[in-house]
């Protein structure tokens, strides 16, 4: 395990891999968060669905960690008026109210302020950014477009309109009850669609605390406000995705990649994980092995300083789920292994801070590489001791030792954290610390007499702040 990959991945379950016997394999391969997307399913589907990863956590004993992604104000298309509707550049079609279409060229959509709240020389782009409109004139309960570009249009499929200020909540009715729902399981992340401001964060983070709750808020970042309030967002979140589905058609398609890189730089300035996402490794919906361009992106998000990857398709309907996973570790190992060399280079000299246990646990690592030893061990009540030593981005592998299933489970997501369950009655005391970490090391651990492990702890007159750091050396201590 100390060999593993410091780049965590995040897999989107669906028909794919939806069994225990299925996700036991992926947790085995190498996944450790799994996503459960709300746009799709009911509540008895979502519930099976959190019941099997449970199960599987239970089978492999690995405490992965649970996102449970929020649809978030997404704007759809109503059904049309047949099944497929071929639109030509020229042509023209309009919206109209309600959720009934009356021929094959008046569109319906699931946001029902969008005939009132469209603008004359706006921009509407279906089907992931393909087919592109321009409103050309409005009326009370119609409004008329002109095909810019055209395509195959499906029912149901997204709607973006770049730079529009709608006034659909962040959270509607039935994103709250996701919300509570997902709380009330425990689960690790819960991650808000198209945020546009701070705000936003913040209330679906008083309904965390309200529910007494300890999930962790994940921004998505697909919208172009997002962008413009970019650093408030990240400050307020636990943790940033990256969705460059829906962001590369809200702003120009050439403009993703450099967002992506600022917001994973904003992500490691402020020290919260951030997650790449979309279309990795798309080709492997239906090829065992990714397209070349595909493993670049997925190593230049790596050597970018993302703390995770995730597949999306690729796992939840893909026909290869295991092959992306297996594919995914391996870019991430061969990607970290080649510059884990220039380290010192690639990472500067860690900020002056008053932060004891910032200080304590992002010199750990610098002090274990002198000291040649072969992990280091930090005993933590809360994500904060190991979200510090995440942020250090060095390459001594490092375990988090909790007797707290919620800490161990709330750190799946850190880059480089490996979290590790101990009875609390294992680890009560620095003795019984010492003897747990002994009788582990060789068993678990793969380390082996002599090796040295720095551990990294709180004192008994100074809890929750980890003032105290002792050498072990397997086989003596």
């Amino acid at each position: 395990m100390l060999h593993a990959a410091r780049t965590k991945i995040v897999a989107t379950v669906g028909p794919a891999c939806e069994s225990v016997a299925q996700l036991s394999n992926l947790i085995q391969l190498g996944v450790d968060v799994f996503r459960m997307n709300m746009a799709h399913g009911d509540r008895s589907r979502h519930q099976a669905m959190f019941d099997a990863i449970s199960s599987a956590r239970d089978q492999t004993a690995i405490d992965v960690g649970i996102l449970v992604d929020l649809a978030g104000p997404k704007i759809r298309l109503g059904d049309l008026f047949g099944d497929n509707l071929n639109l030509a550049t020229g042509d023209h079609v309009a919206f109209v109210r309600g959720n009934v279409a009356n021929s094959s060229h008046e569109l319906t959509c699931t946001y029902e302020p969008l005939v009132d709240e469209l603008e004359v020389h706006q921009q509407i782009l279906l089907s992931d950014g393909l087919i592109r409109l321009q409103v050309e004139s409005k009326s009370s309960d119609r409004v008329e477009c002109r095909v810019i570009d055209g395509g195959v249009l499906r029912g149901r499929q997204g709607v973006n309109v770049p730079g529009a200020n709608f006034s659909a909540p962040a959270l509607d009715a039935v994103d709250l009850d996701n919300a509570r729902w997902a709380v009330s399981l425990g689960v690790e992340y819960l991650s808000l669609s198209f945020v546009r401001r701070p705000e936003e964060i913040l209330q679906l983070k008083d309904l965390i605390h309200a529910a007494g709750g300890h999930s962790q808020v994940v921004a998505k970042i697909e919208k172009r406000e997002a962008l413009d309030c970019l650093d408030e967002i990240v400050k307020a979140t636990d943790g940033v995705m990256v969705a460059r589905g829906d962001l590369g058609v809200e702003i120009e398609v050439q403009q993703t990649p450099i967002q992506q890189k600022r917001i994973v730089a904003a992500c490691r300035k402020f020290g919260k994980p951030v997650i790449v996402a979309t279309q990795m490794l798309e080709s492997m919906h239906t090829n065992r092995r990714p397209t070349r361009a595909e493993v670049s992106d997925v190593a230049n998000a790596i050597l970018d300083g993302t703390d995770a990857c995730m597949l999306s398709g690729e796992t939840a309907i893909g026909n290869y789920p295991t092959d992306a996973v297996l594919m995914m570790n391996r870019i991430m190992i061969e990607t970290e292994q080649a510059y884990l060399d220039r380290e010192d280079s690639r990472y500067p000299a860690i900020e002056p801070t008053t932060n004891i246990t910032r200080a304590m646990v992002q010199g750990a690592g610098r002090i274990a590489k002198q000291l040649s030893a072969k992990a280091v061990v930090i005993v933590a009540d809360s994500i904060s001791a190991a979200r510090y030593k995440s942020q250090a981005r060095d390459f001594i592998p490092t375990i988090a030792l909790s007797g707290h299933r919620h800490v161990v489970r709330g750190l799946a997501l850190y880059w480089g954290i490996i979290p590790y369950y101990a009875a609390p009655e294992q680890i009560d005391g620095l003795p019984k610390i010492k003897a747990f970490i002994a009788e582990r090391a060789k068993t678990h651990w793969q380390l082996q007499d002599g090796d040295r492990v720095l551990l990294v702890i709180d004192s008994p007159d100074n809890i929750g702040e980890h003032d105290w750091m002792t050498v072990l050396t397997v086989g003596r201590n």
